[in-house]
């Protein structure tokens, strides 16, 4: 009976989850809204596991995004690994060759850039939603159109409306003028994509050595009317791998497997874990001037782990 090997990607917006094996290829995916509630969420996906794949035949565990450490601390991970890294891997596991990822989510969006197999350098971009999928969304719903179908009209499109997209709340009031003017739909959509390129190219990419091959991934490389944009753009083709929308769990995944096999065995604690009961408590250690917030996580009345403290006086 084959080994398979878990990767967990927690952030702000979604919790994705994915089985790989001994080969890393995908065997099994899960998309979940975080909700605020990681924890939760976590516990549902792994209940999906354990019902599906029955008996614990999992054999190594990675953690990515910003809830790594709290999934680790959860699930009994063998890497924990921030989403560069991951992204990176799972990338080049696809392609070896690689040497630019571009990786826009709902909230956030990095560049990556590899030579020679190894990350050189990279950006990320947490602060404007005008080059993210949830600015896409926002549209979409605003336009009356399904986030869905945004790709294809925008590649109907033979007219190009100039959006202004330097800036999220510049981009709507521009594209509501847009609509007001009489320009239709899909032309607009084509000039809400050509927006989203800009901005991402002036502020992630600014400065970059974009060369090819270059990858696309994350929830928003699925609008293919993006994909076009960036081609228009950099002159480029641009590979959207099969599994975009899970690459940083699935490079979470084989980075666990690597330290799994490497170390001899595997901290998993085991498919019931959605059985247990997890209460996260924060405080605020006024130890120093630091006053750090520390968060204390428990199973039933066992303290599991603190962490958040700079200086190490809670952490463990």
């Amino acid at each position: 009976m084959d080994n398979f090997y878990l990767g967990i990607d927690v952030g702000s917006v979604s919790t994705n989850i994915v089985l790989i094996d001994e080969k890393n290829e995908l065997i099994y995916k899960k998309y979940l809204r975080t909700q605020g509630k990681p924890i939760d969420i976590i516990k549902v996906g792994i209940e999906e596991v354990a019902n599906k794949f029955g008996e614990n035949r999992i054999q190594g565990v990675g953690t990515t995004g910003s809830g790594r450490h709290l999934a680790s601390i959860i699930l009994g991970a063998d890497e924990v690994k921030n989403e560069i890294t991951s992204h990176a891997v799972a990338s080049l596991n696809v392609r070896p060759d690689v040497k630019t990822i571009i990786e826009i989510g709902g909230q956030d969006s990095k560049i990556i850039i590899i030579r020679d197999g190894i990350v050189v350098d990279f950006a990320m971009n947490t602060v404007c939603a005008a080059g993210t999928g949830s600015f896409l969304d926002r549209q979409a719903l605003r336009l009356g159109v399904d986030i869905s179908e945004f790709g294809d009209l925008a590649l109907m499109s033979d007219n190009t409306v100039r959006i202004a997209g330097r800036c999220a709340v510049f981009a709507e009031s521009d594209m509501i003028h847009k609509q007001q003017l009489g320009h239709n739909q899909k032309d607009i959509i084509k000039g809400l994509c050509q927006a989203l390129v800009r901005n991402y190219l002036s502020n992630v990419g600014k400065g970059k050595d974009i060369k090819p091959p270059i990858m696309f991934q994350g929830g928003v490389a699925a609008n293919k009317g993006i994909r076009k944009a960036f081609e228009n753009e950099l002159g480029e083709e641009i590979i959207v791998p099969e599994n975009f929308d899970v690459m940083g769990a699935i490079g979470a995944a084989i980075l666990g497997k690597e330290k799994s096999k490497s170390q001899g065995y595997t901290n998993f604690k085991g498919l019931d874990i959605y059985k247990k009961d997890y209460n996260v408590k924060g405080f605020e250690c006024e130890g120093c001037s630091n006053l750090c917030e520390v968060l204390e996580i428990k199973e039933n009345e066992n303290t599991l782990a603190r962490y958040g403290d700079k200086c190490g006086k809670w952490s463990f």
